[in-house]
């Protein structure tokens, strides 16, 4: 007949009175606070006089599908609308030989409790070791400078290829300054 054993012995659970009327309170507790997750919605039945396992409540969340989705912030850091000029990406294929020939750059934001903090760093391509950073509030041209004034400090070298992105942070005048003051020949944003 084409229908495994298994399926053909398969019997449904049936679900218990006590289910269902569960069922009918986590869908009430769904409907008057939509964003309340399977954790929430536990605590909730407990300030009810309702003891049950969380695991048990996010089965049911589940099969009733009225599990919420966590919205996770997303903050851009790269504004590459600018006018200052874009450089071409020079490295395209190019694996690093020895410490000091590229070093990447970008920047990252860091969660505190109030805000956030945005991470500049410098990164070299052969080692994976950060050669310089800055920390600070603000987005501006000012942390990325930290960086790589941090980055010079650390590591005077010569003759590299500074790669980043093509943030207004990267392409603005004085970092581009600071690049052509040490020689850094290669400038590649990408």
């Amino acid at each position: 007949m084409g229908i495994s054993r298994p399926a053909y012995y398969y019997k449904p659970k049936k679900r218990k009175p006590e289910d269902v009327e569960l069922e009918d309170i986590i869908n009430d507790i769904a409907l008057e606070f939509p964003y309340y997750g399977y954790r929430r919605v536990t605590a909730e039945l407990k300030r009810r006089n309702i003891v049950i396992n969380h695991k048990k409540v996010h089965r049911i969340m589940k099969d009733n599908n009225i599990l919420c989705k966590i919205k996770r912030s997303f903050k851009k850091t790269t504004n590459s609308a600018h006018n200052y000029k874009k450089y071409p990406n020079l490295i395209k294929d190019t694996v690093a030989k020895h410490i000091n020939e590229i070093w990447h750059a970008d920047i990252t934001y860091i969660r505190i409790l109030t805000s956030f903090v945005y991470l500049a760093a410098i990164i070299d391509a052969y080692s994976r070791k950060i050669v310089g950073y800055g920390l600070g509030k603000t987005l501006s041209a000012d942390l990325t400078i930290a960086a790589l004034t941090d980055a010079i400090v650390k590591r005077d070298t010569s003759d590299l290829i500074h790669h980043s992105d093509q943030g207004v942070q990267y392409c603005s005048s004085d970092y581009v300054k600071i690049l052509n003051e040490y020689q850094y020949s290669y400038i590649n944003v990408r």
